[in-house]
């Protein structure tokens, strides 16, 4: 129902967008709405830089998604694979992190970036990605937890490497666990607002969910405008889930399935 309300409302004129009771369908009331705007979407467009901010919010997305998929497994890897000294403690520091919220740590996470000279640039909001996370650490360790120890023990004895038996064994039958590691950082980093809002303080540089902000004013909001703009931006959301639901859902269900 909120997705269909956006839709209806990014089609409607001004008129019909204050209609009391409101209109959920199509010429519901002719005399208010006798016709379907598609006029909102080019003018969403256009009153904003949309084009600079879509580049934007891809660049950080697409690099934060590939930073947690090249940092994250071998570190899972090590933890549920490899039987070193210690490594349950470590897990343990890794899972304690999860429990501080981003309120907490958002003002020295900001004192280290600004004395980095990072504040007012994209790096802040990428290059901790590249640095491992706990929750994805926490998800691919227990998807490979359950791959049989037998496959592993056996390369050993074949004189694989660690290395090989991660990147020849490990990575191809864990697919589903990093789609699923993918997307959700990519839908995180899309939609952030509090990151960018932030971290980055030159209007070039912004990314949609701020962008969005710029059709609200002081006296007014331009709502039909606000709302097709905000369609545009959940079309990739939903095409990405659409072509990654398979292994997305096979990832979320095989995850912590011991056998």
């Amino acid at each position: 129902m909120p997705f269909w309300w956006m839709v209806a409302t990014s089609l409607k004129p001004k008129t019909a967008i204050y209609h009391i009771p409101p209109l959920w369908l199509p010429f519901q009331a002719p005399d208010v709405w006798d016709r379907l705007v598609w006029e909102n979407y080019p003018r969403a467009v256009q009153f904003i830089p949309f084009f600079t901010y879509l580049k934007n919010t891809l660049v950080i997305a697409v690099l934060a998604a590939l930073g947690v998929f090249v940092s994250c497994p071998p570190v899972a890897y090590s933890l549920a694979r490899i039987p070193w000294p210690g490594r349950n403690v470590l897990f343990g520091l890794t899972l304690a992190t999860l429990f501080l919220p981003y309120q907490v740590t958002l003002i020295p996470l900001f004192l280290v970036f600004r004395t980095l000279g990072w504040v007012g640039t994209p790096l802040p909001l990428i290059v901790p990605h590249w640095l491992g996370g706990a929750f994805y650490i926490f998800l691919l360790r227990q998807f490979f937890m359950t791959i049989p120890q037998e496959l592993t023990d056996a390369a050993r004895i074949d004189g694989a490497s660690e290395f090989r038996i991660y990147w020849n064994i490990i990575l191809p039958l864990a697919k589903p666990a990093l789609a699923t590691v993918i997307v959700f950082e990519f839908l995180r980093a899309w939609r952030d607002f509090l990151g960018p809002l932030i971290y980055l303080n030159r209007k070039e540089l912004y990314t949609l969910s701020l962008g969005l902000q710029q059709f609200r004013s002081e006296f007014d909001v331009e709502w039909a405008m606000l709302m097709a703009a905000s369609v545009l931006i959940t079309f990739p959301v939903i095409i990405v889930f659409f072509f990654a639901q398979r292994t997305f859902i096979r990832g979320i269900t095989l995850t912590g399935i011991k056998g």
